[in-house]
């Protein structure tokens, strides 16, 4: 057995011979032109595939230019602010038709949409014995993390978890969907109890409530919400639930579907990949560089001492010196991110009711300077705007969601685009991604193992 400052003495010998041999030369990415992180040149996305599902538009291709146009996000041809109105007319929670929409490509009517919805609230609730053997038996410190394991603890609970025929998908879709919200939950109650030393709350779901209600429902001990506070939970879940094949998390989905394999092994890999500060983390580090900037400005409404700070931050002198300022610029959007535009106006609203309104004028006011400052920073003539995740960290803490509840909100809603994306590689895939990599590390002689030094 080896000591404690053993292991470390050899982990880090094994580290430092790792990073010696792995490091690529950047240059043989141009000579191959190889595709770094699946990007044209210009910054487009390679195309690696075709989708019905949805679609992301910031700009448009003139004689291989891009050219910038406000950002538009369209589900299975609807744009989603028509999907967002239609469901504020009828003051009805909308997320439930959109994930129904997502699925199965077209609108609802009232009679289909109400079964849908009852549906969903049935499956809310976990197995038997699962809460118990699954979740508090091995808590998780990242509620992620949890949720991976839930879908793939999911399969034992499943009678048929192999038939990969589209009915059955569908139907292990669905409870998914209707799951992720109480895995959710549960898994961050657990946290409390076992990580935090704080009181743990299990409430049993109730079929009669939206997605977004019982979410509120259950991480509160109360298990009390305001309209207002469901409406804006139900918004965000709408904004995030679709963002076209190319992002990251749904890609995996569809690769790794295309191997064949069972539906909770492909959603469990999205989640992973969603886990990641770079996707789903993002809006944390929003959140995170607020509070460093809120702590060291003074006057949150000079302009001067703003301006100042983010300077700081763009420069690497401030937060965490990587010189970005999180929630500014998108890969696809320059002009709008029209999520954002849709849930800015929430934030307003929801800020006025809470007593926000000092910090939403600070964010409105770092959302207006901020583009500029990155540009002469960067040196850039690249156009910036705010993105989603900008103003989404704010809302849920406005809605009094502990942080580490932020990205499995994300993975809420957008495990009915990774559903439909599922349904999509099955009935249209029909063949294993293999994308090609270029060695570039040369034959060696082989040394016996007594000649080795």
């Amino acid at each position: 057995m080896f000591s404690n400052k053993d292991e470390i003495a050899i982990l880090k010998r094994l580290e430092k011979l790792a990073v010696h041999n792995d490091p690529i030369n950047p240059d043989l990415y141009k000579k191959y032109d190889v595709k770094r992180g699946l990007r044209n040149a210009n910054g487009t996305g390679v195309l690696v595939g075709l989708t019905r599902i949805g679609d992301v538009v910031g700009y448009e291709l003139k004689d291989g230019e891009k050219i910038a146009i406000p950002g538009r996000l369209i589900y299975r041809g609807y744009n989603v602010e028509d999907l967002i109105k239609d469901a504020e007319q009828n003051k009805q929670f909308g997320f439930e038709q959109c994930a129904y929409l997502l699925l199965f490509g077209e609108l609802p009517t009232k009679e289909k949409l109400e079964r849908f919805t009852s549906y969903l609230g049935e499956c809310r609730i976990l197995p038997e014995n699962f809460t118990e053997d699954m979740i508090m038996k091995a808590p998780s410190q990242d509620i992620m993390n949890k949720m991976a394991r839930g879908v793939l603890a999911s399969y034992s609970y499943d009678d048929d978890p192999e038939n990969k025929s589209v009915g059955n998908v569908i139907r292990q879709c669905i409870q998914l969907i209707a799951r992720f919200s109480t895995l959710a939950a549960y898994g961050y109650q657990a946290k409390r109890r076992y990580y935090d030393n704080k009181s743990m709350f299990i409430h049993n779901p109730k079929a009669d409530l939206s997605t977004a209600e019982s979410f509120l429902r259950l991480i509160r001990a109360d298990k009390s919400y305001s309209r207002l506070e469901a409406e804006t939970l139900d918004l965000a879940l709408i904004l995030h639930a679709e963002h076209g094949g190319g992002n990251n998390s749904s890609l995996t989905v569809h690769v790794v579907s295309s191997a064949d394999t069972d539906t909770y092994s492909a959603i469990a890999a999205a989640v992973g990949s969603l886990k990641g500060s770079r996707h789903g983390g993002a809006n944390i580090r929003v959140v995170e560089m607020m509070d460093e900037l809120k702590a060291n400005v003074k006057d949150w409404s000079s302009e001067k001492e703003v301006s100042d700070y983010l300077y700081k931050i763009a420069r690497k002198d401030a937060y965490d010196k990587s010189g970005l300022i999180y929630g500014m610029g998108h890969a696809i959007y320059t002009i709008s991110d029209p999520r954002e535009i849709l849930l800015k106006a929430k934030a307003k609203e929801l800020a006025k009711e809470k007593g926000f309104m000092e910090e939403f004028e600070l964010y409105n006011m770092i959302e207006r300077l901020a583009p500029s400052i990155i540009q002469e920073v960067h040196n850039s003539d690249k156009k910036v705007c705010a993105n989603v995740d900008f103003y989404s960290g704010f809302v849920y803490t406005m809605l009094n969601i502990p942080r580490e509840l932020f990205t499995p909100i994300f993975a809420i809603s957008r495990i009915a685009g990774w559903s439909a994306h599922r349904i999509e590689e099955i009935v249209s895939g029909g063949r294993i991604y293999r994308p090609a990599y270029k060695n570039v590390s040369p034959e060696r002689d082989f040394i016996p193992l007594a000649n080795r030094k």
